[in-house]
């Protein structure tokens, strides 16, 4: 009696957990779908322009759902699977609250967003000349790729990326009941994410946060070290893909597939594209595209 007790208990739990990956995947499929229409002739390359604060929060948290929601799947389960477990043991825990455990996580990325989109403002209004994708543009951003690389090798990035990579332990040493328990979990969970992800983000902007094949690129960098059982040979082997990745932006940037040079005919053509849109385009530039858009410096040099 005890075994069919037990099976009629995990056959609610199995559904729901495919009811959660199916609705996480699917919601995920629906962000990639709005990012593409959101961002389709936007990529100016390294460094474009955000566009204005509403334009990219709301770009940004699509985004984030669209790249994240795949390699968070066992976290969302581990959180669902006790809290049912504990409903199912007599305990109070209330309404299904994986909702505001996701709404948490998806905080934690925003807040990360606004801090990024506040230091593109701080550096752009600097107007740094050497800055130009015609002078020191392209090193800059070969030097953000390769940063990112040695920091997948920091203790740093090892303890974040062990928090992410353990789900039930993370969810059974800090579960909290009610919504603003999950949603304070989710939270918690998404500064580990932001901690374990932030440098393959900011390598993400190096190379055009308004490329879709870029993000799709990214989005699998972080899945694969998420996901994968060989935690070790995934993270040495994504330091070594964006170390070479960065030194090919810095010394041979036209070589690099899928990389639009803002000094392009194709960033000219984004850089219109933007004008004509509402909304993510503060001003129109005056000026020839350059890096972060001619708002650090003068014309960049053409190709």
């Amino acid at each position: 009696m005890a075994a069919g007790a037990a099976r009629r208990t995990r056959e609610p739990l199995r559904g729901l957990a495919l009811l959660l990956v199916a609705v996480l995947l699917g919601l995920a499929a629906v962000a990639w779908f709005v990012t593409d229409v959101q961002m389709r002739g936007m990529d100016a390359g390294p460094g474009t322009d955000p566009g204005t604060f509403g334009f990219w929060t709301l770009a940004w948290v699509v985004m984030m759902a669209a790249m994240m929601f795949p390699s968070i799947v066992p976290m969302v389960l581990a959180h669902a699977h006790i809290q049912g477990a504990r409903r199912n043991r007599g305990l109070a825990v209330g309404r299904a609250t994986t909702g505001s455990f996701v709404a948490g996580y998806l905080v934690a990325w925003t807040v990360c967003g606004v801090a990024a989109y506040a230091v593109y403002e701080f550096v752009a209004g600097l107007h740094l000349g050497f800055l130009s994708w015609g002078r020191g543009g392209r090193y800059l951003d070969g030097g953000v790729l390769v940063a990112a690389a040695l920091y997948q090798l920091t203790p740093a990035k090892d303890a974040c990326l062990r928090r992410c990579r353990s789900p039930m332990d993370f969810v059974l040493g800090r579960f909290r009941e009610g919504h603003l328990g999950a949603l304070r979990m989710g939270v918690e969970h998404g500064m580990w994410c932001v901690g374990c992800c932030w440098a393959l983000m900011a390598a993400l902007f190096a190379l055009g946060v308004m490329n879709i094949g870029w993000m799709v690129f990214v989005a699998g960098l972080i899945a694969l070290e998420k996901l994968s059982p060989w935690r070790a040979a995934a993270n040495r082997g994504i330091a070594v893909a964006l170390t070479a990745l960065g030194l090919a932006v810095a010394i041979v940037p036209e070589h690099v597939p899928g990389l639009t040079l803002p000094s392009s005919h194709a960033a000219a053509r984004a850089m219109r594209s933007m004008q004509g849109t509402p909304g993510p385009m503060r001003a129109a530039p005056t000026q020839a595209p350059t890096h972060m858009q001619g708002r650090l410096t003068g014309p960049a040099t053409s190709r």
